[in-house]
């Protein structure tokens, strides 16, 4: 029963959560910080009722770990974000020529698409790879560890994602809108959940097509969409098939980065003067 309503349920309450945002005037903010909150929940209690593999489940020192990389994250998204708000907020038209039922579909297009691009440039860029690569070090995949990254990686695909949004001329509710999306589909495609979209897969992303983004197989690990995976069918990147999964995940070359407990030298690995490790994909 869970395998069949998982999805669906966490759809119906961030659609719910955006409708009732916008209808009462809801402070947008709040919302998104009570939405992360409900949506990890939701999920890490999934993890325990329907796993996907129970060796995956982060021990104690793990969950440590993973905890201060979430605080580290969301202070360091947060001052940025303070930053991308004020600039939404300039940028994003008083008067949109599109209704709000317009304007959310076509943001989310766009959005997706730039979540797309900059997921992928930050495997291909030497720079953005030290960055990105800090989320790809642990060997599971997991709702906890969703939030292992590098603070300026946060900030900088906030930053394009709802700045281009604004810049195009999306008003702050769709944006907002989008977020809500963006943020619970990140953490549903890396729950360790044994769920299935079958063929609303080739759409939507899920957990399956992104733990092949893990893989260490790196022939494989395309799906730079966590959203809508229709932008890996349109650029290539598209390679899940049923009953494809990753032999392992995580680092392809484990030696390129810090372990995931050495924060300090995990903060500063962008900087660091020695070989600079190479793009993933």
């Amino acid at each position: 029963m869970a395998r069949r309503v998982g999805y669906p349920f966490l759809f119906v309450g961030v659609l719910s959560t955006v409708v009732a945002t916008l209808h009462f005037h809801w402070d947008p903010d709040r919302v998104s910080g009570l939405a992360l909150i409900g949506t990890i929940g939701y999920l890490s209690v999934l993890e325990r009722v329907i796993p996907y593999r129970t060796d995956w489940w982060p021990s104690r020192r793990e969950l440590g770990w993973y905890a201060v990389y979430f605080v580290l994250s969301m202070v360091g998204g947060a001052l940025g974000q303070g930053l991308v708000t004020a600039l939404v907020g300039v940028l994003a038209p008083a008067r949109p020529g599109l209704p709000l039922a317009v304007q959310i579909p076509l943001a989310l297009l766009v959005g997706t698409l730039g979540d797309h691009l900059v997921h992928r440039w930050s495997h291909r860029n030497r720079w953005l790879w030290r960055l990105h690569g800090v989320h790809h070090v642990p060997a599971k995949v997991n709702v906890a560890n969703n939030g292992v990254n590098h603070f300026l990686d946060v900030f900088v695909a906030q930053a394009v994602v709802q700045l281009a949004l604004a810049m195009i001329g999306f008003s702050q509710e769709s944006v907002f809108a989008v977020g809500i999306f963006l943020v619970a589909q990140g953490y549903f495609v890396h729950a360790n959940i044994d769920v299935s979209l079958g063929p609303l897969g080739h759409v939507l992303a899920g957990p399956e097509q992104h733990r092949l983004h893990h893989s260490t197989d790196l022939a494989e690990a395309g799906h730079f969409s966590s959203d809508l995976s229709l932008w890996d069918h349109v650029f290539g990147s598209y390679t899940w098939r049923p009953g494809r999964v990753p032999a392992a995940v995580g680092l392809a070359d484990p030696a390129s980065f810090p372990a995931t407990g050495e924060l300090t030298a995990t903060l500063l690995h962008p900087w660091r003067r020695t070989r600079a490790p190479g793009p993933s994909v």
